[in-house]
């Protein structure tokens, strides 16, 4: 006997949302994704663990056979247990690291916890701010991404309920860290006004310490995707602060090399042996993927993309925008 379960297939891969997963865990169960219209990746599933409907998104957490537990959102992959870290350290460490004294975190989104989780890991931080919109999400990732159920409960945590942009306008506090862990620009979506200059330069600067470091996640970054957001999302960033850099890594589950966009009004010291010295100093535990010499390789871009970011013209504003695909379709995270 079946159960009816969206985004999944199973015995083929002609129909979309109308799936059927067997419970016996037969080895003709798949997760797909479309990642481009003539483009799938497909997942080999043990089982469908759970899943849910919050008042924005749908969201499933899967056993994968070769990922571990997957989150899914919306049919979109947002991290895999087995290399979840890669994604999380990049998005975290190095701006952590290249501040001299980080004490404060703002993150914006990231629900599943695993940004807030990597943050108070540096021995620095006395408060991190976590604020995702959507409630269900929040509740469902406390309950069931067991990995970070230490960091849902320090009482460092400050998890808050809100649109990101409200809540940073209405609070007086300024940051030595603000992290955007969100959804790339989609159009329609909750998150497109906060890859905006108006943005970055109204609202999300103010909130900056003086020496603050702003990060976000800046989407697929490959040679036939960096076009996407990547490019435009730098370029944009460029445009508020004085020191901005682009780095990249290749996650597998994703099926792509990803990036990430790291910005301040100060210089960004990313020398190899001062980042080691600091990662062995201030965080607690080993990192898996990060060290100084894999940071700084990081931020050397291939030919193609490093060309197309020094060209790159379009900026990211309320009344002209570029989203994921053209269609305004969620790439992933």
């Amino acid at each position: 006997m079946g159960e009816a379960v969206e985004f999944f297939h199973c015995n083929g891969f002609s129909k979309v949302n109308e799936i059927i997963i067997e419970e016996n865990g037969s080895d003709d169960s798949w997760f797909e994704e479309e990642i481009d219209v003539d483009l799938k990746w497909s997942f080999a599933l043990n089982k469908v663990l759970h899943k849910g409907t919050s008042e924005y998104q749908d969201i499933a957490l899967l056993d994968t056979k070769r990922f571990g537990k997957v989150l899914v959102i919306d049919g979109k992959m947002q991290s895999a247990e087995v290399d979840e870290f890669i994604y999380h350290e990049c998005l975290i460490h190095p701006s952590l690291l290249c501040h001299p004294n980080p004490k404060s975190v703002f993150i914006m989104g990231g629900g599943e916890g695993s940004a807030a989780r990597e943050a108070l890991r540096h021995k620095s931080i006395n408060k991190v701010v976590m604020c995702d919109i959507d409630q269900e999400v929040v509740d469902f990732c406390r309950k069931h991404l067991t990995a970070n159920h230490e960091a849902f409960s320090n009482t460092k945590l400050d998890l808050v309920i809100n649109d990101a942009k409200a809540e940073l306008e209405k609070r007086e506090e300024k940051f030595d860290i603000i992290v955007g862990d969100l959804a790339d620009p989609v159009e329609g979506g909750p998150c497109y006004q906060l890859y905006t200059k108006s943005f970055y330069e109204n609202i999300l600067k103010p909130k900056l310490n003086n020496n603050g470091i702003f990060v976000t996640q800046a989407g697929p970054a490959g040679v036939f995707s960096h076009k996407e957001v990547f490019s435009s999302i730098y370029n944009t960033i460029v445009q508020v602060f004085k020191y901005v850099l682009a780095y990249t890594a290749h996650v597998p589950s994703f099926a792509d090399t990803w990036g990430w966009v790291m910005a301040s009004d100060q210089p960004l010291c990313i020398e190899a042996g001062k980042i080691d010295k600091k990662i062995a100093e201030r965080i607690d535990g080993e990192l898996l993927y990060l060290n100084g010499a894999s940071f700084v390789s990081s931020t050397i871009l291939n030919k193609t993309v490093a060309k197309t970011l020094k060209n790159e013209s379009h900026v990211y504003t309320e009344d002209d925008a570029r989203f994921i695909h053209g269609q305004g379709v969620a790439y992933r995270r």
